[in-house]
């Protein structure tokens, strides 16, 4: 089943993810922002363990904002881990 959280405070608006029953990530997508950059985040997590993801991504800013796309997209993994 996809999951599609909104983002705040960065260029994409959002991304829809995929977490299978092992809890790994496959289908990302996100929506609007730095279409180059975001492709190369969705191929390097596809087939990971969304723990994983969180981990590595988790607090990366994007210049003097205090969050990022990546770091967004960790949080509403930490979420989707939370509401199961």
């Amino acid at each position: 089943m996809k999951r599609t959280y909104e983002f705040s405070g960065t260029c994409s608006r959002g991304v829809t993810f995929d977490i299978d029953e092992n809890g790994v990530l496959h289908d990302i997508s996100f929506m609007g922002g730095c279409n180059g950059n975001l492709k190369g985040v969705s191929a390097l997590c596809e087939g990971l363990a969304a723990a994983e993801v969180i981990e590595r991504l988790k607090g990366i800013r994007c210049g003097f904002k205090s969050t990022s796309c990546p770091d967004q997209f960790a949080r509403a993994l930490e979420k989707e881990i939370c509401a199961e």
